[in-house]
């Protein structure tokens, strides 16, 4: 345990902002298996629209600082690639 008051308070803060990131990865998850899902299944439309959900809750998270650029990118195109594959 820290014994310095600044140090303390840095553990403080960690803390949060870790509980923040775990939120927000959480989410990400969530929509990208949800797009995962209506490709599985098939459903075009419903693939497209948590698509765009997804793209929202990706570039979010990038520009809070929780995913890298090129790590947001990657997901997107991967997700996009998985939608435009349905026939």
């Amino acid at each position: 345990m820290a014994n310095i008051k600044s140090a303390e308070k840095r553990i403080l803060v960690n803390q949060t902002k870790a509980l923040r990131n775990k939120a927000i990865k959480s989410k990400v998850k969530t929509v990208i298996k949800k797009v995962e899902a209506a490709v599985a299944a098939g459903n075009k439309e419903l693939a497209n629209t948590a698509l765009l959900t997804a793209i929202s809750e990706i570039d979010k998270a990038t520009s809070k600082g929780v995913y890298h650029k090129n790590t947001s990118s990657r997901k997107v195109s991967r997700l996009s690639k998985a939608v435009n594959s349905i026939a």
